[in-house]
């Protein structure tokens, strides 16, 4: 039977699913891309020494480093076409053949000037205790549209005349919300148009039913990839509400996001750091301070370089959350775990896990619903032993220090889900496998 994995973020976003998916493509014949839109920050590290490369991803699947995979942008993707033309661009100037194996879905909603000028200047108006944390990339008002029903898609540049009045009609509403609400200059429906007509000679001979495409490599028995962006917990419905991100991160949207049916998907992959750590705004129950020197959070902070891809912003840092995890665990249908940056943790004498949290004198072992709650939660920790071995690049189960071994042991028997593969570091084989989500 063939067997198809989702890597599902299961924190906060930013947990090493670049790496996983570049690492799982080894047996894979296909990576499809679901949700989200260019917010995502893929890192990959290729190589060693001074051949060593890194790429950083947006939107493209992090598939598209290994020659024959083909990668997918599912309908659950919104699209700024500028920036995908910018990045595949970059990444044939490393030699890489992107444009033959890259596949665009008609369905994709468009990101186009008004969205990334509404998301800009909404966060910018705000109280600083309100600010979501945007990227300000017109993800949030892209969703908004789809949802509104009144998006431009992919196929929509198929037909120049009705795209033309389907453009008047949106900039119609969104240049009087920006002049009249928001304060600011509208979008110039003119030039807006002329971009968008460039756009589409870019994208149309990508563009495909990505939905049929992978029905028939289901059908002949090829293995696919479906790569999540951001994380669980940034889940427009199950995530600390509103400090979240617009789309379903949640493994369901594998499916709805790529027009397949669920029975596609046969193993669910969980990519969790061995700490926790969120940018932007929301709760954050186990966060430590990261600005002290000699804390373990600044530790955390500087040795895992834990700056978010995307944003350039410092990530907050905290202890790991099990509680959270055992959230993500539910909503996802974890088959397996992968633990990611185990070497950040080198060098702590003593590690806290938090398995619960007190809230009005009531202890839960789940993480809370909306973001109200969850800020009003005092975490309940329980201490394990750090250590001082290196684990960095450490590729066995047995040679990895004991306490170590301990530490892993207890998250998995905390989270209720199996560990099946550790990143020791950023490169393809700084990995310990104990089970291929593929076998």
């Amino acid at each position: 039977m063939t067997k198809n994995v989702v890597v599902i973020g299961t924190q906060w976003g930013d947990e090493g699913k670049g790496k996983i998916v570049d690492w799982l493509t080894n047996r894979a014949d296909a990576v499809v891309r679901f949700q989200g839109g260019h917010n995502a920050g893929h890192t990959l590290v290729i190589g060693q020494g001074l051949s060593q490369k890194e790429y950083k991803l947006n939107l493209v699947p992090s598939g598209i480093i290994r020659a024959q995979i083909q990668c997918f942008i599912g309908n659950g993707v919104v699209l700024d076409i500028n920036h995908l033309e910018s990045e595949v661009s970059s990444l044939e100037k490393e030699g890489i053949d992107v444009k033959n194996r890259l596949f665009v879905s008609y369905g994709c909603p468009l990101i186009l000037n008004y969205h990334i000028k509404l998301d800009q200047t909404r966060e910018a108006i705000k109280d600083e205790d309100k600010k979501i944390g945007t990227t300000g990339k017109g993800i949030g008002p892209a969703y908004e549209d789809k949802v509104a029903r009144r998006s431009l898609k992919v196929y929509d540049l198929l037909n120049p005349t009705k795209l033309s009045d389907k453009l008047e009609d949106i900039l119609d509403l969104h240049n009087f919300v920006l002049k009249n609400y928001l304060k600011t200059t509208p979008v110039d429906f003119t030039k807006q148009l002329d971009e968008i007509y460039t756009q589409a000679e870019f994208i149309k001979p990508l563009v495909c039913d990505v939905s049929d495409r992978l029905y028939k490599l289901n059908s002949a028995g090829k293995k696919i990839l479906f790569e999540g962006a951001q994380g669980a917990l940034l889940d427009i419905d199950h995530g600390t509400y509103p400090f979240v991100t617009s789309s379903n991160c949640v493994a369901g949207q594998a499916s709805v996001g790529s027009g397949v049916g669920p029975q596609m998907l046969n193993y669910i992959l969980g990519i969790t750091k061995a700490y926790t750590t969120r940018v932007g705004g929301g709760p954050f129950p186990s966060e430590l301070d990261i600005e002290e020197a000699t804390s373990p959070g600044s530790h955390i902070s500087i040795k895992g370089k834990e700056i978010g891809t995307v944003t350039q912003r410092k990530r907050r840092c905290g202890w790991f959350d099990a509680a959270a995890l055992k959230r993500s665990a539910m909503i996802n249908g974890l088959s397996g775990l992968c633990i990611t940056k185990l070497d950040v943790l080198d060098g702590i004498d003593s590690l806290k896990i938090c398995v619960g949290y007190s809230l009005n004198g009531v202890n839960y072992e789940l993480l809370p619903l909306g973001s109200e709650q969850v800020a009003d939660c005092e975490p309940i920790f329980i201490d394990m032993p750090g250590w001082h071995e290196s684990t960095f690049g450490v590729k066995e189960w047995d040679k990895l220090p004991a306490n170590a071994q301990s530490y892993l042991l207890k998250l998995q028997d905390l989270c209720g889900v199996p560990i099946h593969i550790i990143s020791t570091g950023p490169e393809r084989d700084e990995t310990i496998l104990l089970k291929h989500p593929f076998e």
